[in-house]
């Protein structure tokens, strides 16, 4: 029989996140639009919580996130104050039909200043597909965002719109603020525009990328990346070519004439030298 090993991670990184707003924002529709992962809270008291697990795709890693719902009725906040604790990242919720819940959102950041002081939170309207009931302008509150420091979404779970991506930016700024970044950036996924673009620079010198068949800003674009990335000199045909050597035989003849200009000339011999063939005629 042979020995168990031990079992395989389905995700690179695992965060924790809280849903935080008034009542009947539609913090539970947000949750129940995902799909995956189990709904089941690991806690046998759940009163007044929802919970959810959903794994996202970020820059090529996996990161699950563990959902909360703290429900926004005030006989709750003390639940909410004991599951701000090991909170990585907070969603501040709000329904853009409902003035009374945007104007809400500030108390709490009071409760979060005092309890979670310093994580990462991000603004969301909700109910985007019920625009035309619109009672909070989207610029209001992106200005409110940007006064606080945070990021703004508008989303639709209805539609299906912006749900994953505000939850994918927050992921990428709690990664990015413990330092996470160095550790997937050489794994990241490149774009498309990116691969053409190492593609051709990685055969093509860059002095020789004028004469490509190609529109001229994107030979600019070409030689921008080639600089960027450090990919002046490639190999080609068995020979290395970079800036340096563009010029050819030319630049090689230069080279050979600072080199002969760099030997020093033989000196004099001294004047009492007892040899004849040593002295100067």
């Amino acid at each position: 029989m042979g020995t168990q090993g031990s079992p395989v991670k389905s995700y690179d990184y695992l965060l924790k996140f809280l849903l935080v707003g008034d009542s009947d924002v539609g913090k539970g529709e947000i949750l129940e639009s995902l799909q995956d992962g189990a709904s089941e809270s690991p806690y046998a008291y759940s009163n007044g919580i929802d919970y959810k697990t959903t794994t996202i795709l970020l820059d090529g890693r996996r990161v699950k996130l563990e959902l909360w719902d703290t429900s926004g009725q005030g006989r709750f906040c003390t639940i909410f104050r004991s599951y701000s604790r090991g909170a990585q990242g907070i969603l501040l919720v709000y329904d853009i039909t409902n003035r009374w819940s945007f104007d809400g959102i500030d108390r709490w950041i009071k409760e979060i200043d005092e309890h979670a002081p310093g994580v990462p939170r991000i603004l969301v309207g909700n109910r985007l597909h019920l625009a035309f009931k619109r009672q909070v302008p989207t610029e209001q509150a992106r200005a409110y965002a940007e006064k606080n420091c945070m990021t703004f979404f508008e989303v639709s779970p209805l539609c299906n719109f912006n749900v994953i991506e505000s939850f994918t930016e927050l992921s990428r700024i709690v990664l990015m603020r413990h330092g996470m970044e160095k550790i997937w950036r050489p794994n990241r996924v490149f774009s498309l525009q990116d691969l053409c673009c190492r593609a051709i620079v990685s055969c093509t010198p860059v002095h020789l990328i004028d004469k490509l068949p190609l529109p001229v800003t994107i030979k600019s674009h070409l030689k921008s990346f080639s600089m960027a990335n450090g990919m002046n000199a490639v190999m080609m045909h068995g020979r290395s070519y970079s800036l340096a050597s563009s010029g050819g035989g030319s630049s090689s003849k230069g080279n050979s004439l600072k080199r002969s200009k760099s030997i020093r000339p033989p000196q004099s011999p001294p004047q009492n030298c007892s040899r004849n063939n040593c002295k100067i005629s």
